[in-house]
């Protein structure tokens, strides 16, 4: 179904007259006779009140044809990855992962392309084929077209070179300098610890985005360090491959 016929649908089955719901979402009923016509399309803020009245996402009222996709990396924007405000509200611009609590998580786009190309590269698409393809479409999003207008500050920047210095300052043997954070989402990152009495513990939210990164040890083996921060806190931990027997180095309050 188009858009157009969902909204009439899920209008006429609440038993709302056109200007009934023209009231309830601060429009004119001539607005909402032409999204019903299909003559034109809800903006951003009139969806998310549509989506509260008619309790459905906005996917369900934009239907399959028009999905919505994150305006940084191009994601398909499924409801559970829908970034939030600070204030819990969603922001259905952006995945979890690119926006988190107000904050935009990506000022550099190869920093993007690098992260993307690990999780995109298969057997079917190659690493260089994934570049190539990130490169030629990532302009094309809203964020980076104006980028300078929305997340080209610097102060999200400035706030990573901060944790780096504070990471850095750590000096955990065996542990290269930090030079980079990524933009990761706390269900990929959240691995359970051992305590000493056997029972197991997670100390992060599966639906927060942090800054963090892994990184090899200095002193080879196949245990590797992992990074991870936000405004509250640094945390340091080391564990095998795909994040095996993990260990809890540091848990540090900023």
């Amino acid at each position: 179904m188009e858009t157009r016929e969902i909204i009439q649908k899920l209008r006429t089955k609440s038993g709302m007259s056109q200007e009934e719901l023209a009231n309830k979402v601060f429009v004119t009923r001539q607005a909402v006779s032409r999204w019903e016509n299909g003559d034109t399309l809800p903006n951003t803020e009139t969806l998310k009140l549509l989506s509260e009245i008619f309790s459905v996402s906005i996917n369900a009222l934009l239907g399959s044809d028009k999905k919505l996709i994150c305006q940084c990396c191009g994601m398909p924007l499924d409801d559970e990855i829908i970034s939030r405000e600070k204030d819990g509200s969603q922001n259905i611009e952006y995945c979890k992962w690119c926006y988190a609590d107000g904050e935009y998580m990506y000022s550099n786009m190869d920093d993007l392309i690098e992260v993307c190309a690990r999780n995109m590269t298969d057997a079917e698409h190659p690493e260089e084929e994934v570049r190539v393809y990130l490169r030629n479409m990532l302009p094309q999003l809203d964020y980076w077209k104006k980028y300078k207008a929305i997340g080209g500050s610097g102060k999200f920047e400035e706030f990573k070179q901060t944790l780096i210095n504070e990471i850095n300052a750590l000096n955990i043997d065996g542990m290269p300098k930090v030079e980079k954070l990524n933009a990761l989402v706390g269900s990929y990152v959240n691995l359970a610890y051992r305590l000493p009495s056997g029972q197991y513990v997670k100390f992060l939210s599966d639906d927060a985005t942090y800054l963090g990164n892994q990184l090899e040890c200095e002193f080879g083996g196949d245990r590797c360090f992992g990074v991870l921060a936000n405004m509250e806190f640094i945390m340091v931990c080391t564990y095998e491959k795909d994040g095996a027997d993990p260990e809890l180095l540091i848990y540090k309050r900023r």
